[in-house]
């Protein structure tokens, strides 16, 4: 007799984990022995989560209404509401903390594990698979499924063997660092499958830029900058967050955030990026705090004191862009290279030349189409026992918790709805 699982599913990331801890859950809840296996193409589970986040991995974001945090998904809101009104931030945080696991808060509402490690959220779902009953096979490198009468009989390995369950979920992520496993198997599955699944690109990626003093600052960071995209002379798109200068461009969640606007703008020619370095401060504000302080140190070099108003690591930057001596004593200071300075200041230029591959995108967009899947249940609507979670998902998100908060949620929901 073939043996035949409960509920198999098929990547172990952070929405694999979860929608396999919660299926064997959910079967014991019903008093049943849970049947549940996870398949993991790599040596262990969770590689990719470990580097989420800068390698602390911000588990969600601190926004416990579910209606302004799904807004944060663009169009796809419409599609997500009845999974996150299942399992929204409220109950990711209470999954962690009651299993021990504290967090901490940090600016823009991104939730952190208070150790600082993605390691603690690792091995918070490891215990938790594994109390509720999950098998794991790890080194399990999967060529595809089999289908039959509208439903997954099995799916096969690479080494030509045929496991078989009731309920198949897949949850082998995107695309981006493929160096973790995310080759963009499930895509190529699920198109075999008969699903539509818009082609995935690049989104939360850092840029290149061509301006050389940016290059020479790489590792400086700002922190709650306003970042403005131009093209042709017009405003394309702004907002604020936190910028880091790297040694080919720029990245940091602003950057990242509006790293696919960049990238669509850049098919229709040159952009500019303008930084804002004090959005805090009007212009009028900033004229006067600059003349107050040339006016207290009066005697000092134009670089001995602007590291009042700006970052020091940018100063010498800064010089060079304004072509304004900056060894010039504060009181000969003329009114037009003040204004120049507060110019720019509120303007700095960058010039963006591209994105970076899937290999340092932070997640990809694109996936199987939202209207083939019930998010009810997260099941496909092509296969009855099918279903489908995470990265799949042609859902848009920025950085900021955002991302790992849609595995947790369509992992549980997965898990629930297969375990029936």
């Amino acid at each position: 007799m073939q043996e035949v699982w409960d509920v198999v599913v098929v990547g172990g990331g952070p929405a694999g984990m979860m929608a396999a801890g919660r299926a064997a859950q959910a079967l014991r809840e019903r008093g049943q022995k849970p049947r549940v296996l996870l398949l993991e193409k790599n040596k262990s589970l969770g590689q990719k989560l470990l580097i989420t986040g800068g390698g602390r991995s911000n588990i969600t974001n601190a926004e416990f209404d579910t209606r302004k945090l799904l807004s944060k998904f663009k169009e796809s809101d419409q599609f997500l509401f009845s999974a996150f009104s299942q399992f929204d931030v409220a109950k990711t945080l209470d999954f962690f903390h009651t299993r021990g696991m504290e967090t901490k808060e940090e600016a823009l509402g991104r939730v952190f594990p208070a150790s600082n490690k993605s390691q603690s959220v690792l091995e918070t779902l490891l215990r938790y698979i594994k109390e509720s009953g999950v098998e794991i096979l790890t080194n399990a490198s999967v060529e595809g499924f089999v289908a039959e009468g509208g439903k997954i009989t099995s799916v096969r390995l690479k080494n030509k063997k045929e496991i078989f369950a009731k309920a198949f979920i897949l949850a082998t992520g995107g695309l981006s660092h493929p160096e973790t496993g995310s080759t963009g198997d499930g895509f190529l599955w699920l198109q075999n499958l008969g699903h539509t699944v818009v082609p995935p690109s690049t989104a939360l990626v850092p840029i290149t830029t061509s301006d050389e003093w940016s290059h020479k600052i790489s590792g400086v960071s700002l922190q709650n900058v306003k970042i403005t995209l131009f093209q042709n002379g017009q405003k394309q798109y702004t907002s604020v967050g936190k910028l880091l200068f790297t040694h080919l461009g720029l990245s940091g969640p602003g950057i990242l955030n509006a790293s696919s606007e960049i990238g669509e703008l850049l098919k229709y020619g040159e952009v500019e990026l303008q930084i804002d370095l004090v959005p805090h401060f009007s212009y009028d504000t900033l004229n006067a705090k600059l003349q107050e302080l040339f006016k207290t140190h009066s005697n000092k070099k134009l670089k001995n004191v602007l590291d009042d108003v700006v970052p020091g690591a940018l100063i010498s930057p800064l010089s060079e862009i304004s072509k304004i001596n900056f060894d010039t004593f504060c009181n000969s200071v003329s009114r037009d290279d003040r204004l120049k300075l507060v110019k720019l200041f509120k303007h700095v230029p960058t010039h963006p030349t591209g994105l970076l591959g899937v290999d340092k995108a932070i997640i990809t967009s694109g996936g199987v189409a939202l209207e083939e899947v019930d998010f009810k249940t997260m099941r496909s609507r092509k296969y009855e026992n099918l279903y489908v979670v995470g990265d799949l998902l042609n859902i848009d998100r920025p950085s900021g918790g955002y991302s790992l908060q849609l595995c947790w949620t369509t992992g549980f929901v997965a898990g629930t709805s297969a375990a029936k």
